[in-house]
């Protein structure tokens, strides 16, 4: 019986710590996400273009977005070789300074200025925006994407397609590489 007890404990003890190492390696795979300032500072050090993941708590396809196609391996190691990644609360409370301006609490949009400009007063969840190197040119890309649209989307700011090929003769001829099956997702209607 002692022995059992005792065997009992050991595998416990192995489970949870294999447990805590899994979800350590885990948290290490995904997206590296930052804070608006973590990335105002790396962009100091070294330029890379942005991707803001503009959300709401309330926002379901915003977590829905966040769980499936945030999550896809191929995306995620694009986007932390080629992006800084941002998660951005539409709608915190308390002032924001971007590239020297401050931004308040807007309550005529319930959202943070910042979110308003950057989303260019079409405020919709989730909305990704794409901005070059030191914060220029954010384009807002609303609603849910699927792993095929990010792809689309990242390969085609990321790869620097946009100087030379407009956006509607690229999406013709794009091929999902990084989709796997992906693609058939429902395209849900924005949400405020």
């Amino acid at each position: 019986m002692k022995y059992a007890l005792f065997l009992s404990f050991i595998v416990l003890l192995l489970t949870t710590h294999n447990f805590s190492f899994a979800q350590e390696g885990a948290k290490g795979e995904g997206i590296h996400w930052m804070t608006i300032d973590e990335a105002q500072e790396k962009m100091k050090e070294k330029p890379k273009k942005v991707i803001i993941d503009i959300y709401t708590s309330w926002c379901g396809w915003c977590k829905r977005m966040e769980a499936s196609t945030y999550t896809n391996p191929m995306l995620i190691k694009y986007v932390n070789n080629n992006f800084y990644a941002v998660r951005f609360d539409a709608e915190i409370q308390k002032s924001v300074v971007f590239n020297g301006k401050k931004y308040d609490f807007d309550p005529n949009y319930r959202a943070n200025a910042l979110a308003v400009e950057l989303m260019k007063g079409q405020m919709g969840y989730p909305t990704t925006v794409i901005m070059g190197e030191n914060f220029q040119n954010p384009n807002p890309i609303p609603g849910y994407q699927t792993v095929k649209d990010m792809e689309m989307f990242l390969l085609y700011f990321g790869d620097n397609i946009f100087l030379h090929r407009g956006f509607e003769d690229y999406k013709k001829s794009f091929v999902s590489v990084w989709d796997k099956g992906n693609s058939q997702q429902p395209m849900p209607p924005m949400t405020h």
